[in-house]
């Protein structure tokens, strides 16, 4: 899981009723391994597009592709203009 100021509990990906987002954590960061190049790239694009329906202001994507055993690892960081986009787009993804 990701630092967050906020208190998450792991096990269920959620938080107390009482957490304060103050707009310290706008940034969301994933990672996955594929076989192919072409598979991270179609990925990229489809969270892409995630990140573009919830921005309210544009949110800055910085995606890296590494070569690794087993295919090509895609590490994307997503950084929005407030917290609660953020959480808005990690949400959308489970």
């Amino acid at each position: 899981m990701s630092k967050c100021s906020a208190d998450e509990t792991p096990v269920c990906c959620c938080m107390d009723v009482g957490t304060i987002m103050d707009n310290s954590d706008c940034t969301a960061s994933w990672s996955r391994v594929f076989a192919t190049r072409a598979e991270a790239e179609e990925m990229l694009a489809s969270l892409t597009k995630r990140a573009r329906d919830v921005e309210s202001e544009p949110c800055q994507i910085s995606s890296t592709f590494t070569d690794v055993e087993g295919g090509v690892q895609l590490d994307i960081d997503f950084v929005f203009a407030c917290e609660a986009e953020t959480l808005i787009f990690q949400l959308g993804l489970r």
